[in-house]
């Protein structure tokens, strides 16, 4: 019997939104703490607040916008306008399997890049072993409940939304 080693780290970190500004503050935080080849894994259900935090991000990277759904061409490249990484914006929600994942060729630009994967849940993460899941739960009330965890070595050290 061999024995396996897990080698995968996690630090999860729960963050309340009470509104769509909170949302896009919470994605220009972790864009303080993002750099090239990092992925980002996001799920939630329709209007949870998805494409609003990765609006957030791309204010934080500085990228040209604007940053909408990617929900009917599946991947958007915004380019950086300050030097800084492009952001991938792609949308898993239509996609079956982690095969037609592959087909978009995101790791073509994960190196160079910060890769967003909306709905990527259960077909993105073999994008990367180091990445960051962001799952967000919309309350009654239109708040939301967001849970970031790092995943892997690159995460390992910190929260990913302390401040």
């Amino acid at each position: 019997m061999t024995e396996s080693t897990e080698t995968t780290v996690a630090n999860t970190a729960v963050v309340t939104a009470a509104t769509d500004a909170d949302m896009r503050a919470l994605g220009r935080r972790i864009a303080a703490r993002v750099r090239p080849g990092d992925l980002l894994i996001l799920s939630g259900p329709l209007g949870a607040g998805k494409t609003t935090f990765t609006q957030g991000l791309g204010e934080g990277l500085g990228v040209r916008g604007p940053v909408t759904s990617p929900t009917f061409v599946i991947a958007r490249v915004h380019p950086s306008l300050v030097g800084g990484p492009a952001l991938v914006h792609a949308d898993a929600y239509r996609l079956g399997s982690p095969e037609e994942i592959d087909d978009l060729d995101l790791d073509a630009a994960l190196a160079d890049s910060v890769t967003v994967v909306e709905w990527g849940e259960g077909v993105a993460e073999e994008l990367s072993e180091d990445r960051l899941e962001i799952a967000i739960d919309r309350r009654p009330d239109d708040s939301r409940t967001v849970r970031v965890t790092g995943v892997g070595a690159r995460w390992a050290d910190r929260l990913p939304t302390a401040e």
